[in-house]
Protein backbone atom coordinates (compact mmCIF):
# COMPACT_ATOMS: atom_id res chain seq x y z
CA UNK A 1 0.00 0.00 0.00
CA UNK A 2 3.19 2.25 0.59
CA UNK A 3 4.53 1.24 -2.16
CA UNK A 4 1.08 2.65 -4.19
CA UNK A 5 0.95 5.79 -2.96
CA UNK A 6 4.74 6.52 -3.16
CA UNK A 7 4.25 6.13 -7.42
CA UNK A 8 1.23 7.89 -6.86
CA UNK A 9 2.99 10.72 -5.59
CA UNK A 10 5.77 10.25 -7.84
CA UNK A 11 3.24 10.79 -10.51
CA UNK A 12 1.74 13.33 -9.38
CA UNK A 13 5.35 15.22 -8.57
CA UNK A 14 6.57 14.25 -12.33
CA UNK A 15 3.32 15.50 -13.79
CA UNK A 16 3.15 19.12 -11.99
CA UNK A 17 7.25 19.27 -13.26
CA UNK A 18 6.16 18.18 -16.48
CA UNK A 19 3.13 18.53 -17.47
CA UNK A 20 3.03 22.44 -17.81
CA UNK A 21 6.27 21.81 -20.18
CA UNK A 22 4.37 18.97 -22.47
CA UNK A 23 1.41 20.91 -22.40
CA UNK A 24 3.12 24.00 -23.76
CA UNK A 25 5.28 22.13 -26.30
CA UNK A 26 2.50 21.11 -27.51
CA UNK A 27 0.63 24.32 -28.20
CA UNK A 28 4.23 25.82 -29.78
CA UNK A 29 4.05 22.84 -31.91
CA UNK A 30 0.31 23.45 -33.03
CA UNK A 31 0.82 27.00 -33.24
CA UNK A 32 3.83 26.32 -34.81
CA UNK A 33 2.91 24.38 -37.69
CA UNK A 34 0.14 26.13 -38.35
CA UNK A 35 2.28 29.61 -38.90
CA UNK A 36 4.35 27.62 -41.10
CA UNK A 37 1.58 26.60 -43.30
CA UNK A 38 0.80 30.38 -43.77
CA UNK A 39 4.32 31.05 -44.43
CA UNK A 40 4.42 28.65 -47.00
CA UNK A 41 1.09 29.84 -48.73
CA UNK A 42 2.10 33.53 -48.59
CA UNK A 43 5.60 32.65 -50.13
CA UNK A 44 4.08 30.63 -52.61
CA UNK A 45 2.20 33.49 -53.72
CA UNK A 46 4.95 35.64 -53.68
CA UNK A 47 6.88 33.55 -56.24
CA UNK A 48 3.53 32.99 -58.46
CA UNK A 49 3.75 36.85 -58.94
CA UNK A 50 7.84 36.63 -59.80
CA UNK A 51 7.20 34.23 -62.13
CA UNK A 52 9.07 31.29 -60.86
CA UNK A 53 9.48 28.34 -62.70
CA UNK A 54 6.69 26.08 -61.60
CA UNK A 55 9.33 23.34 -60.67
CA UNK A 56 11.77 25.76 -59.18
CA UNK A 57 8.73 26.45 -56.92
CA UNK A 58 7.83 23.45 -55.54
CA UNK A 59 11.30 22.36 -55.26
CA UNK A 60 12.24 25.39 -52.67
CA UNK A 61 8.30 25.25 -51.09
CA UNK A 62 9.24 22.17 -50.32
CA UNK A 63 13.03 22.59 -49.11
CA UNK A 64 11.78 25.57 -47.05
CA UNK A 65 8.91 24.23 -45.68
CA UNK A 66 11.37 21.06 -43.93
CA UNK A 67 14.05 23.45 -42.73
CA UNK A 68 10.89 25.32 -40.92
CA UNK A 69 9.46 22.06 -39.45
CA UNK A 70 12.84 21.12 -38.16
CA UNK A 71 13.63 25.30 -36.38
CA UNK A 72 10.10 23.96 -35.16
CA UNK A 73 11.09 21.02 -33.86
CA UNK A 74 14.29 21.90 -32.30
CA UNK A 75 12.13 24.73 -30.13
CA UNK A 76 9.49 22.19 -29.07
CA UNK A 77 12.35 19.79 -27.91
CA UNK A 78 14.28 22.52 -25.93
CA UNK A 79 10.57 23.51 -23.93
CA UNK A 80 10.38 20.26 -23.18
CA UNK A 81 13.87 20.82 -20.78
CA UNK A 82 16.20 18.79 -23.05
CA UNK A 83 19.48 20.38 -23.77
CA UNK A 84 19.70 21.38 -27.34
CA UNK A 85 23.51 21.67 -27.05
CA UNK A 86 23.43 17.88 -26.26
CA UNK A 87 21.18 17.75 -28.19
CA UNK A 88 22.22 19.06 -31.01
CA UNK A 89 25.63 16.57 -30.91
CA UNK A 90 23.38 13.71 -30.91
CA UNK A 91 21.66 15.09 -33.76
CA UNK A 92 25.37 15.52 -35.53
CA UNK A 93 26.12 11.63 -34.50
CA UNK A 94 22.72 9.83 -35.73
CA UNK A 95 23.43 12.17 -38.65
CA UNK A 96 26.36 10.92 -39.97
CA UNK A 97 25.30 7.64 -39.19
CA UNK A 98 21.82 8.17 -41.18
CA UNK A 99 23.95 9.72 -43.74
CA UNK A 100 25.83 6.86 -44.10
CA UNK A 101 23.14 4.45 -44.16
CA UNK A 102 21.23 7.03 -46.43
CA UNK A 103 24.16 7.83 -49.17
CA UNK A 104 21.79 6.78 -52.31
CA UNK A 105 19.23 9.22 -50.62
CA UNK A 106 21.87 12.11 -50.26
CA UNK A 107 22.70 11.39 -53.96
CA UNK A 108 19.32 11.68 -55.22
CA UNK A 109 18.93 15.57 -52.63
CA UNK A 110 22.03 16.63 -54.76
CA UNK A 111 20.74 15.15 -58.04
CA UNK A 112 17.68 17.64 -57.48
CA UNK A 113 19.93 20.25 -56.63
CA UNK A 114 21.59 20.14 -59.83
CA UNK A 115 18.54 19.41 -61.61
CA UNK A 116 17.39 22.96 -60.38
CA UNK A 117 20.20 24.74 -60.91
CA UNK A 118 20.79 23.57 -64.50
CA UNK A 119 16.92 22.89 -65.28
CA UNK A 120 17.35 20.08 -68.69
CA UNK A 121 13.71 20.11 -67.97
CA UNK A 122 10.68 21.62 -66.00
CA UNK A 123 7.31 20.21 -65.38
CA UNK A 124 5.47 19.66 -68.96
CA UNK A 125 8.30 18.45 -70.81
CA UNK A 126 8.29 15.45 -72.63
CA UNK A 127 11.56 13.64 -71.86
CA UNK A 128 13.31 10.14 -72.25
CA UNK A 129 15.52 8.98 -69.26
CA UNK A 130 16.29 6.16 -67.46
CA UNK A 131 14.42 4.08 -70.09
CA UNK A 132 11.60 5.99 -69.43
CA UNK A 133 9.25 8.37 -71.88
CA UNK A 134 7.13 10.77 -70.58
CA UNK A 135 5.82 13.92 -69.49
CA UNK A 136 7.11 15.28 -66.22
CA UNK A 137 4.76 15.56 -63.54
CA UNK A 138 6.67 16.80 -61.02
CA UNK A 139 10.28 17.36 -59.87
CA UNK A 140 10.93 16.78 -55.44
CA UNK A 141 13.57 16.97 -53.62
CA UNK A 142 14.19 12.70 -54.10
CA UNK A 143 12.63 11.80 -57.35
CA UNK A 144 11.42 12.90 -60.49
CA UNK A 145 7.48 12.13 -61.51
CA UNK A 146 6.77 11.10 -65.06
CA UNK A 147 3.28 10.02 -67.07
CA UNK A 148 4.13 7.39 -69.67
CA UNK A 149 1.87 7.32 -72.96
CA UNK A 150 0.44 4.70 -71.57
CA UNK A 151 -0.76 6.89 -68.68
CA UNK A 152 1.10 4.99 -65.93
CA UNK A 153 3.70 6.95 -63.12
CA UNK A 154 6.83 6.22 -63.26
CA UNK A 155 9.18 7.68 -60.28
CA UNK A 156 12.63 7.86 -61.12
CA UNK A 157 15.20 8.74 -58.50
CA UNK A 158 16.87 12.59 -58.71
CA UNK A 159 20.81 10.98 -58.85
CA UNK A 160 20.25 9.02 -61.82
CA UNK A 161 18.31 11.84 -63.37
CA UNK A 162 21.27 13.92 -62.84
CA UNK A 163 24.08 11.77 -63.78
CA UNK A 164 22.31 9.47 -67.04
CA UNK A 165 21.54 10.85 -70.24
CA UNK A 166 18.31 12.61 -70.73
CA UNK A 167 16.59 13.52 -74.40
CA UNK A 168 14.22 16.65 -74.11
CA UNK A 169 11.46 16.73 -76.78
CA UNK A 170 10.06 19.96 -76.15
CA UNK A 171 12.96 21.79 -75.18
CA UNK A 172 13.10 22.72 -79.20
CA UNK A 173 9.43 22.96 -79.77
CA UNK A 174 9.09 20.71 -82.77
CA UNK A 175 9.73 17.16 -83.34
CA UNK A 176 10.87 14.99 -86.26
CA UNK A 177 8.42 11.72 -87.07
CA UNK A 178 9.89 9.43 -88.30
CA UNK A 179 7.92 6.70 -91.12
CA UNK A 180 8.36 4.81 -94.08
CA UNK A 181 6.22 3.99 -96.75
CA UNK A 182 7.25 1.12 -99.36
CA UNK A 183 5.84 1.19 -103.13
CA UNK A 184 6.29 -0.99 -106.20
CA UNK A 185 9.49 -1.03 -108.25
CA UNK A 186 6.80 -0.57 -111.59
CA UNK A 187 5.76 2.94 -109.62
CA UNK A 188 6.53 6.15 -110.91
CA UNK A 189 9.21 7.70 -107.96
CA UNK A 190 8.60 11.31 -109.25
CA UNK A 191 4.45 10.81 -108.64
CA UNK A 192 5.02 8.68 -105.72
CA UNK A 193 6.95 11.92 -104.15
CA UNK A 194 4.23 14.24 -105.20
CA UNK A 195 1.36 12.06 -103.50
CA UNK A 196 3.37 11.41 -100.01
CA UNK A 197 4.40 15.14 -100.11
CA UNK A 198 0.58 16.35 -100.76
CA UNK A 199 -0.19 14.45 -97.46
CA UNK A 200 2.11 15.96 -95.39
CA UNK A 201 1.41 19.72 -96.60
CA UNK A 202 -2.29 19.16 -95.85
CA UNK A 203 -1.87 18.19 -92.96
CA UNK A 204 -2.79 21.25 -90.34
CA UNK A 205 -0.51 20.02 -87.36
CA UNK A 206 2.69 19.02 -89.89
CA UNK A 207 4.86 22.36 -89.60
CA UNK A 208 6.31 24.20 -92.79
CA UNK A 209 9.22 25.48 -90.89
CA UNK A 210 11.32 22.99 -91.09
CA UNK A 211 9.41 22.13 -94.24
CA UNK A 212 8.40 18.12 -94.52
CA UNK A 213 10.50 15.86 -96.64
CA UNK A 214 10.04 12.56 -98.82
CA UNK A 215 13.23 10.85 -100.17
CA UNK A 216 14.19 7.87 -101.92
CA UNK A 217 15.38 5.81 -98.57
CA UNK A 218 16.24 2.09 -99.41
CA UNK A 219 15.77 -0.50 -102.46
CA UNK A 220 14.63 -2.91 -100.56
CA UNK A 221 14.16 -6.94 -101.87
CA UNK A 222 10.45 -5.95 -102.80
CA UNK A 223 9.93 -2.62 -102.60
CA UNK A 224 11.21 1.26 -103.21
CA UNK A 225 10.71 2.43 -99.53
CA UNK A 226 10.47 6.25 -98.58
CA UNK A 227 11.56 8.31 -95.90
CA UNK A 228 8.56 10.71 -95.33
CA UNK A 229 9.51 12.47 -92.60
CA UNK A 230 7.16 15.48 -91.15
CA UNK A 231 7.90 18.52 -88.48
CA UNK A 232 5.40 18.77 -85.45
CA UNK A 233 4.87 20.40 -82.31
CA UNK A 234 5.87 17.91 -79.13
CA UNK A 235 1.88 17.24 -77.94
CA UNK A 236 0.53 16.26 -81.87
CA UNK A 237 3.41 13.77 -82.39
CA UNK A 238 1.34 10.71 -82.11
CA UNK A 239 -1.72 11.99 -84.13
CA UNK A 240 0.69 13.09 -86.99
CA UNK A 241 2.82 9.86 -87.00
CA UNK A 242 -0.84 7.98 -86.88
CA UNK A 243 -2.54 10.00 -89.30
CA UNK A 244 1.00 9.90 -91.40
CA UNK A 245 0.62 5.96 -91.97
CA UNK A 246 -3.18 6.10 -92.67
CA UNK A 247 -3.66 9.24 -94.90
CA UNK A 248 -0.50 7.87 -97.30
CA UNK A 249 -2.32 4.64 -98.04
CA UNK A 250 -5.36 6.08 -98.92
CA UNK A 251 -3.77 8.73 -101.12
CA UNK A 252 -1.66 6.25 -102.76
CA UNK A 253 -4.71 4.22 -103.46
CA UNK A 254 -6.49 6.67 -104.58
CA UNK A 255 -3.63 7.48 -107.21
CA UNK A 256 -3.50 3.88 -108.42
CA UNK A 257 -0.12 3.52 -106.87
CA UNK A 258 0.72 -0.06 -105.03
CA UNK A 259 2.08 -0.71 -102.10
CA UNK A 260 3.69 -4.02 -102.39
CA UNK A 261 2.67 -7.17 -100.23
CA UNK A 262 3.54 -10.90 -100.43
CA UNK A 263 1.56 -12.98 -102.84
CA UNK A 264 0.52 -16.56 -102.22
CA UNK A 265 0.87 -18.44 -105.71
CA UNK A 266 -1.34 -21.76 -105.52
CA UNK A 267 -0.51 -24.20 -107.74
CA UNK A 268 -2.85 -27.77 -107.90
CA UNK A 269 -1.05 -30.87 -108.11
CA UNK A 270 -2.84 -33.75 -109.91
CA UNK A 271 -3.51 -36.68 -108.21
Amino acid sequence: MEKAEEWINYGLDLAKDFGPKLITAILIYILGMWVITKIVKGTRKVMSKSKYDESLQRFLLNLFSWALKIFLIIIVISRLGVDVTAFAAVIAAAGLAVGLALQGSLSNFAGGVLLMIFKPYKIGDLIEAQGVLGVVKGIEIFTTKLVTPQNKLAIVPNGAMANGNIINYTAEGKMRVDTVIGVGYGEDIKKTKEVLLQVLTSNPKVLQDPPPSVNVMELADSSVNFAVRPFCKPEDYWDVYFNTYENCKLALDAAGIEIPYPHRVMIGQKA
